[in-house]
């Protein structure tokens, strides 16, 4: 019990550092837990490929989104671990915040990408959400995209942080009840 009271300390104090800091900031993405989301996003172009350009480009964020979505779930059926479940469902908050900084460099394009370029400089000539953007016809909605972004995956974090300490205290109950 006191390692999770840990964890739920450090993910509180990691979210509320990433939620109180300016999406230009870029803070989130200078995270050690940006390296981890990484190969998520890019395996997510790969695995979405076949479904055309749009996708593949969507597929970094899907993939990014969906792989804590998956560990969460698995934790809550498979393996029936609900603390394990709102440690992995404050992942996938994380990864909305993370991704907030790429969709807000829709138009600007300096952000740095993968391979040191940046939108402007990419070989390919534009990033993920450029493209997503701009075959939606939302190019110009990307701050207002990416504050959204930050505001659905603080909301996320935060139920996560709730719903852990919820658990912590119904676990103290149980082991302060027993003889």
């Amino acid at each position: 019990m006191i390692g999770r009271g840990l964890i739920l300390t450090i993910i509180l104090f990691w979210g509320l550092r990433l939620i109180v800091a300016p999406i230009q900031s870029n803070t989130v993405n200078n995270s050690f837990l940006h390296l981890i989301n990484l190969p998520f996003h890019e395996a997510g172009h790969v695995f979405f490929r076949p479904f055309g350009r749009l996708l593949t480009s969507m597929g970094g964020s899907l993939g990014q989104l969906l792989v804590p979505l998956i560990c969460c779930l698995v934790l809550l059926i498979k393996t029936r671990d609900p603390f394990g479940g709102a440690v992995t469902f404050w992942w996938f908050g994380e990864n909305f915040i993370d991704l907030a900084p790429y969709v807000n460099d829709a138009r600007r394009l300096v952000m740095p990408l993968v391979g040191g370029n940046t939108g402007r400089t990419a070989p390919y000539g534009f990033h993920d959400w450029q493209y997503i953007l701009t075959e939606t016809g939302l190019l110009k909605y990307d701050h207002f995209l990416a504050r959204t972004f930050w505001g659905i995956g603080s909301v996320i974090m935060f139920i996560a942080v709730v719903w852990g300490f919820t658990l912590l205290v119904r676990q103290y109950s149980i082991l302060k009840a027993r003889p």
